[in-house]
């Protein structure tokens, strides 16, 4: 039965992958988003793609009942989580969201590479923004559909919003999403907004990490429901920039990092000029993303957990990434050129 729904899906493919990629992903998400407002079409994909052996993990103290999510970047307004939550998820990441509306970069913006299964982007974080997102989700313990997937938030600062003030942006949206979250990501390591990967060094990472988990613990105690904070890291961090980012991330007593974001390097693109700016993901990303993944895991003994995420298409490729220390792992690409049988898949492998 899994063949059957790998080879659907590469007899679709074609299709997909002749139209513009961002129209093609819109059309995915919206039949995602329809499909997962039908009981009987969430039923359905849940007997075709629902794993049937998983081991589920204890992460920052949250239960997931297997250590394979979704990244952030699929649902950036957080439209389909129902259809998404019936493919076999242990997590769906939403977002990245910001405060405000926003167009994001000029299209096109999303380039496939098929013959590497490597996708750049250089989206700069369009969407709806932060209130919208929030209409989208029930909050915790209102929905039995909600409560069964650990739903994570990925934020971010908007365009316009200095480095300065970005505080201010990240805790607008932990605050907007603090009773619809299971978990916060936070990401100031995407290389397609203007300087937003400056927040990675240790001033302003401590500055931002600080003010967010006061206002977290100032939550926690008005709400009585703790929410793990996870940094969501670049893999083009140099040895001295990842130990001055971890030692911030520590220093706060965040819940863990997720390793890594795309990457602007281009040495393992197999293509002489792609000639396209922004973020590469992908098969070319997975070694530099596992070599992050054991650094950060090395550097902290093993005390900090591990979100992997970077080019996985295979159980080989999570099962490296668990090696280095990751405890969960999440894919993205690997999805838009497997289908979404690859999570079944990797679920029961590992």
């Amino acid at each position: 039965m899994l063949n059957g729904r790998k080879m659907f899906y590469q007899r679709i493919r074609p299709l997909l992958f002749k139209m513009d990629p961002e129209r093609a992903h819109q059309l995915i998400l919206a039949l995602l988003r329809a499909s997962g407002n039908l009981a009987p079409v969430r039923e359905l994909l849940r007997f075709y793609f629902k794993p049937r052996s998983a081991r589920p993990v204890l992460v920052g103290g949250l239960y997931f009942p297997n250590p394979v999510g979704l990244a952030a970047g699929y649902d950036k307004d957080c439209l389909a989580w129902r259809g998404l939550s019936s493919l076999g998820f242990g997590h769906i990441e939403l977002g990245t969201v910001t405060p405000l509306p926003q167009a994001g970069n000029p299209r096109p913006r999303i380039f496939r590479y098929p013959d590497q299964e490597a996708i750049i982007n250089r989206m700069g974080f369009p969407g709806k923004g932060a209130d919208h997102a929030r209409r989208m989700i029930p909050p915790r313990g209102t929905s039995p559909l909600r409560d069964a997937i650990v739903l994570g938030i990925n934020i971010g600062k908007n365009k316009d919003t200095s480095n300065d003030q970005a505080v201010d942006d990240y805790l607008t949206c932990l605050r907007l999403f603090y009773d619809r979250a299971d978990y916060i990501s936070v990401n100031v390591s995407s290389p397609n907004t203007l300087g937003l990967r400056e927040l990675q060094g240790k001033a302003y990472l401590c500055a931002l990490l600080n003010d967010l988990i006061a206002e977290r613990d100032r939550l926690q105690l008005k709400l009585d429901h703790s929410l793990p904070l996870f940094v969501k890291l670049a893999p083009d961090l140099d040895d001295q920039e990842l130990d001055d980012a971890l030692e911030a991330i520590q220093d706060s007593c965040a819940d863990g990092v997720i390793a890594t974001n795309t990457t602007v390097q281009r040495k393992n693109l197999l293509v002489s000029d792609p000639g396209e700016e922004g973020g590469l993901s992908g098969q070319p990303l997975i070694d530099l993303s596992t070599s992050q993944i054991k650094k950060i895991h090395q550097r902290t003994s093993g005390r900090l957990p591990i979100i992997g995420v970077g080019g996985i298409g295979s159980a080989a490729d999570a099962r490296e990434k668990l090696v280095a220390g990751a405890s969960l792992v999440q894919i993205y690409s690997g999805m838009i050129f497997h289908g979404p049988g690859l999570v079944r898949k990797l679920v029961e492998s590992l």
